[in-house]
């Protein structure tokens, strides 16, 4: 199936929700001028769909194979990564100081869809690369930032991140990979890694290992571990590369889907020779990889994303194509393409509108992290910090569910050839399923919601997007299009602040009954988001249809998109709160005998 970037879906959502346009008034984002934004969507579009998606299905059939500790990439990888190096698309959001552009997180949010919706295997590769430039702008020394920060932004090297080991998965503080101080002020690192996506392979001359790892006289759990930089080869003073680093890639996993991503176990230090660099100070190594995670969250919720609107464009493509039946209850007996369904059609209603609404939430907490780094007003600074924390594992977990629900439901829509691997449908959702599960499932996502973000700051941040929703409702007219999306909303955000409300009422004893509640809960949350950011896009559409501009059909669709999901999808949000504030008791019920019945 061909893949064709949703330029103008994605213009609308930057300028209407993530208000992109205003962000060249920031010293740190001038270049993000309107004509530069069109035409960065527009050049990566066509490399995307021209470059990246034929090796999708190349990518998921060939697969990266390992042997002997070399990794290997399917024919054409390595040519479509040097011209996505020589292009410069992984320096778009990158500080000017290390060779990136300075343009805004969310430009490059953008075009990372395009490059996953293309490709979702082959993009894991940058997005981890993005992420370890993020913690070393951040927690790197000025000297680590010159020696490897520019290589990784051109993307002639790229990066990964190296936290999961056998006995630590979910429990971070838990690894065992040892680290020792040598007098020279290296360390030398020690121990195995799993699940290292990208952790080698054939694209890229050098590989930014960063490691978590334990000192000798660290205290335990996560307050003892460091964050480390392990080049595949050393880097010498110069920035030339120099000899072969103790670190090897000892096996690759077989997987369900994204085949053409390398997901290895890493082995630091056979011959006890592994040398690393300390990141930051001695046992701040969590809170420098949680700046590279929540960058990857965001990007991983992206994927969902992606996908869902990968699999919705060949959904689309067939529904127009495939002739089969006659219309229900129709005049004749003649059969018709089944895009004139009408169940097909509210499974492509669902398909467009769910993925419509988690762009637009990625779009948002994207555009809160780049205000937080721009804004110079302390307030409206820690206001978008606050937002951008809040929306993330809604991000993260809501739109990841969403994708692999939509590929699903993509596949319904192909019928038996869904099932069939030559239609690309079924490859689509096999990628996406991964996407709930790495950088922290989605029930770690509900947890940190309910456990960290809800509570922050007292709550000020979900209250204030609270009152902006409930604002907005107020002002929609109580007639017309979008006078229909406004009862709908109301309940949406009654049901989900009296939701809020009992969550975080509830401690002590009373934590797990909202434990219980809580994956329920941030679907509930983001569903609720993702009705009023179409309701709000709605209302933008139907200005400009009131001034003529822009183009009538697009506009009018919008409208009838958002409405769709207000009067569809939306309702389940009210549904969701008995069982949200139920409590554990009937989870807790049966016996651990009681699930398997001899």
């Amino acid at each position: 199936m061909s893949y064709q970037a949703p330029i103008k879906e994605q213009q609308f959502v930057l300028e209407t929700i993530a208000c992109i346009n205003d962000f060249a008034v920031f010293p740190a984002f001038e270049n993000a001028t309107p004509d530069v934004v069109d035409a960065i969507l527009s050049e990566a579009g066509k490399f995307s769909a021209g470059v990246f998606a034929p090796l999708n299905k190349v990518g998921d059939r060939h697969g990266a194979t390992w042997s002997d500790g070399v990794v290997t990439l399917p024919e054409g990888f390595q040519a479509a990564y040097k011209q996505y190096v020589d292009n410069g698309w992984g320096s778009l959001g990158a500080d000017t100081v290390h060779g990136g552009q300075g343009l805004p997180f969310v430009l490059a949010t953008a075009v990372q869809e395009q490059m996953t919706s293309a490709n979702m295997a082959f993009s894991l590769c940058s997005m981890l690369t993005l992420g370890a430039i993020e913690a070393l702008q951040v927690h790197a020394s000025d000297e680590q930032k010159k020696l490897y920060l520019t290589k990784l932004v051109t993307g002639e090297w790229t990066g990964t991140m190296n936290l999961t080991e056998p006995q630590a998965g979910s429990d971070v503080g838990a690894l065992r990979t040892k680290a020792e101080a040598q007098a020279d002020g290296t360390y030398r690192i020690n121990g195995s890694k799993i699940y290292i996506t990208w952790g080698e392979h054939d694209c890229a001359e050098n590989i930014i290992h960063l490691v978590l790892a334990r000192l000798p006289d660290a205290p335990p759990g996560t307050k003892g571990i460091s964050l480390f930089i392990v080049p595949k080869f050393i880097v010498n003073s110069d920035s030339t590369i120099g000899a072969r680093n103790d670190v090897r890639c000892v096996s690759i996993e077989h997987k369900l889907g994204i085949h053409a991503s390398p997901t290895c176990t890493m082995s630091f230090g056979d011959n006890h020779a592994c040398i690393g660099y300390l990141v930051g100070a001695e046992g701040a190594g969590m809170r420098a990889m949680f700046t590279m995670m929540n960058h990857a969250r965001i990007n991983v919720g992206l994927q969902g994303v992606a996908i869902a609107e990968r699999a919705m464009q060949g959904a689309v493509l067939y529904a127009k194509d495939r002739v089969q039946s006659a219309k229900f209850g129709g005049p004749g007996r003649e059969a018709v393409r089944i895009i004139e369904h009408v169940d097909v059609r509210r499974m492509l209603m669902i398909l467009r509108s769910t993925t419509e609404a988690i762009r637009a939430l990625t779009y948002l907490n994207a555009a809160c992290v780049d205000r937080a780094h721009a804004e110079t007003d302390p307030d409206k600074q820690k206001a978008a910090h606050g937002l951008a924390d809040l929306l993330t594992p809604v991000t993260k977990a809501y739109a990841t569910d969403m994708g692999v629900e939509m590929s699903a439901l993509a596949i319904q829509v192909f019928g038996g050839m869904g099932y069939v691997e030559e239609t690309g449908a079924a490859q689509h959702y096999r990628d996406a399923r991964i996407a709930p599960i790495y950088e922290g499932t989605n029930g770690i996502q509900a947890l940190d919601l309910i456990g960290r973000k809800l509570p922050m700051d007292g709550g000020v941040h979900w209250r204030n997007l609270f009152s902006d929703v409930r604002s907005f409702t107020n002002s929609l007219p109580k007639s017309g299009d979008l006078g229909l999306l406004k009862p709908y909303l109301e309940d949406a955000l009654e049901a989900l602040n009296t939701a809020t409300v009992w969550m975080v009422g509830n401690d002590g004893p009373d934590a797990n009954d909202s434990a219980a509640g809580a994956s329920l809960y941030l679907r509930m949350f983001g569903i609720t988001m993702g009705g009023w950011l179409l309701a709000k896009q709605a209302v933008a559409a139907q200005d400009k249809l009131a001034a003529a501009e822009g183009d009538q059909s697009f506009l009018k669709a919008k409208i009838i998109t958002a409405r769709f999901f207000c009067e569809q999808i939306l309702p389940q949000a009210v549904a969701m709160l008995g069982p949200v504030t139920r409590g554990d008791s009937l989870m807790m019920a049966l016996s651990d005998e009681q699930f398997l019945v001899a």
